[in-house]
């Protein structure tokens, strides 16, 4: 499946249920009560809750406030060099160069150095308390399948598309993007964040403001059942990408503005 692909799109609208370009437009945006920093540091904690990291929104801005650390070191950090891998997609351009370097950012904690903002070279398989769930492409075709990838990025940032249509793209990107697993380790991050960076490449920072990250962890089992099309990269059924495609969709109703 490639990422431009307009096969599920109708399928997709139907299953959406609103008319997700007239809620969009309908949103005030520009409204400068909206803390656009305190958006990117929730973005940032709801994705490491989605990895298991403990700590809460309210905990994380208090530790901030008080400047004291009164939750694990270790979790704090992984938070802050998300939110930092969040402020430098938010100023720089989407490219595969710079896709590495938010992984290099956000995995500091995660990966030993020389792992850090590189593909894998071993095999690598998801797993859950039952044993194997899904084998990731073997490591030879990473590079190979990423250059695709970015090579569809490129294209549909050429395309003239409506709301719904970049919502449905973005949403392939983040589902083919973790199914490629190109990392050892902030797979799941980088897939949230590099789908938010599409929309902003398109849309600026309205994409910023969007709460997928909670719409996520707020809907966990579902988000990883519906990421969940097949066993290893070859058998992949994306003919039933649909429900996992509606999911940031209807996260912006979580937008309140």
């Amino acid at each position: 499946m490639r990422i431009i692909t307009k096969t599920y799109f109708n399928d997709y609208q139907n299953q959406l249920g609103f008319d997700l370009e007239s809620v969009f437009n309908s949103m005030d945006f520009d409204n400068k009560k909206v803390d656009l920093g305190y958006r990117i540091q929730a973005s940032a904690v709801f994705s490491s809750n989605i990895e298991g990291n403990s700590i809460d929104l309210n905990s994380y801005m208090n530790i901030k406030l008080s400047n004291q650390i009164f939750k694990p070191k270790k979790e704090v950090q992984e938070i802050e060099d998300l939110v930092t891998a969040y402020e430098f997609a938010k100023a720089n351009e989407l490219n595969e160069k710079n896709l590495l370097k938010i992984h290099q950012i956000l995995s500091q904690t995660l990966l030993p150095e020389y792992r850090q903002g590189a593909y894998r070279n071993d095999k690598m398989g998801v797993f859950d308390e039952n044993g194997l769930v899904y084998l990731a492409i073997e490591p030879q075709f990473v590079g190979e399948k990423m250059k695709e990838l970015f090579a569809d990025i490129d294209t549909l940032l050429q395309q003239d598309l409506t709301i719904t249509e970049l919502f449905y793209h973005a949403s392939l990107l983040h589902l083919k993007f973790v199914h490629i697993h190109p990392f050892w380790d902030g797979n799941g991050r980088t897939a949230r964040l590099l789908e938010k960076w599409f929309l902003a490449a398109k849309i600026n920072s309205r994409a910023w403001q969007i709460q997928s990250e909670k719409y996520y962890k707020e809907n966990l089992k579902a988000y990883y059942k519906n990421i969940n099309l097949g066993v290893n990269y070859y058998e992949l059924d994306y003919t039933k990408c649909i429900d996992f495609l509606v999911m940031l969709g209807k996260s912006i109703r979580l937008i309140k503005l």
